[in-house]
């Protein structure tokens, strides 16, 4: 009985202890960054692609980058608590009716399954990313939240975060990205495997310009300014 109750406790304090230690600290690697060397070091290729990160804090990284992101993952980010029931129900009901689970992922759960998680739809994997979401919500700020989802999530294949990204794609540091290119990254956030930065199809053209208008319509800075405030 004993250790029945010390694990889970020991679980609880060490897990919120390493989130509450990147509330401030940049994380050196991701659970995906790990997973991405791995499956390179098994895989038999070439030229293997390697993992491409760099920090940038959150006064380097230009608004565009950070409203776009909102605009095509999480319109609701600054005013929900890690999960978008609304989205969550809608999803459900699109399995019912067409056999398949649509993502209706948050920005916060998309960063506690970047940092400590791994890829794949299987209910563990699901549960231990809401555990991990609400310690994010509870013990960081959105803004918090925000910056480390845009330097955690990968736009390509082994390009995390968008220091790594503007300059790999646009030679530039992420201060210096305009709306269109912000817009651009943010398009291919939901498969940036299959959809190319450098080589956009025609459908993620329409989503960046779907993703321009959504950035118009949600006010322009003044919603970053809202998650920016403590």
């Amino acid at each position: 009985m004993r250790i029945l109750v010390v694990i889970p406790v020991a679980w609880v304090v060490t897990t919120a202890a390493v989130v509450l230690a990147l509330r401030w600290a940049p994380p050196p690697m991701t659970a995906f960054m790990i997973q991405h060397r791995l499956t390179q070091a098994f895989e038999s290729r070439s030229r293997p692609s390697r993992v491409q990160y760099l920090w940038t804090p959150w006064k380097n990284i230009s608004t565009h980058l950070a409203l776009a992101a909102v605009a095509a993952e999480d319109q609701k980010f600054p005013h929900h608590f890690g999960f978008d029931l609304e989205a969550i129900q809608q999803a459900l009901e699109v399995k019912k009716h067409r056999g398949f689970l649509r993502g209706a992922s948050t920005i916060t759960q998309q960063t506690a399954k970047n940092l400590f998680l791994w890829s794949g739809r299987s209910f563990v994997r699901k549960g231990l990313e809401a555990y991990f979401a609400m310690l994010i919500e509870l013990l960081w700020s959105k803004k918090r939240i925000l910056e480390v989802y845009l330097n955690v999530i990968e736009f390509g294949d082994g390009i995390y975060g968008v220091g790594a990204a503007g300059k790999r794609f646009f030679n530039k540091s992420p201060d210096r990205i305009n709306r269109q290119e912000a817009a651009l990254l943010a398009a291919v956030l939901p498969n940036p495997k299959r959809f190319k930065v450098d080589r956009p199809s025609a459908y993620v053209r329409r989503r960046q310009a779907w993703i321009l208008m959504q950035m118009r319509l949600l006010g322009g800075s003044s919603t970053i300014e809202e998650i920016a405030t403590p």
